[in-house]
């Protein structure tokens, strides 16, 4: 049922871990300068970062030996990975737009 996972694909798996962590943190942050500067070049780096990030997610899986329900998993944080920094920012513009109307 379950497949051992190796010395050296547990150093994989933690180089990848780490990495999916630097990659969401970057595109968020390009994600936000993209939106405040209104720099397009940004947006394009924001999205290579989700790309990086992909990358990792499916070496982390691979390196793990992960299936089934933890696949799922993983694409669901993918899609959070996406959907959250753009969910923020339109929360982040809303809030102040009715605190300035005030």
């Amino acid at each position: 049922m379950f497949e051992p996972v190796g010395v050296d694909d547990m150093m994989v798996a933690a180089m990848a871990g780490a990495m999916v962590v630097m990659f969401g943190a970057a595109y968020a942050f390009a994600f936000a300068l993209s939106k405040l500067n209104h720099k397009r070049w940004l947006s394009f780096a924001a999205y290579g970062c989700f790309a990086g990030l992909t990358i990792n997610v499916l070496i982390l899986v691979k390196s793990l030996n992960m299936n089934g329900f933890w696949m799922i998993v993983a694409i669901t944080m993918l899609v959070g990975y996406l959907l959250a920094p753009q969910a923020i920012w339109k929360l982040s513009v809303g809030t102040h737009e009715s605190s300035d109307s005030k």
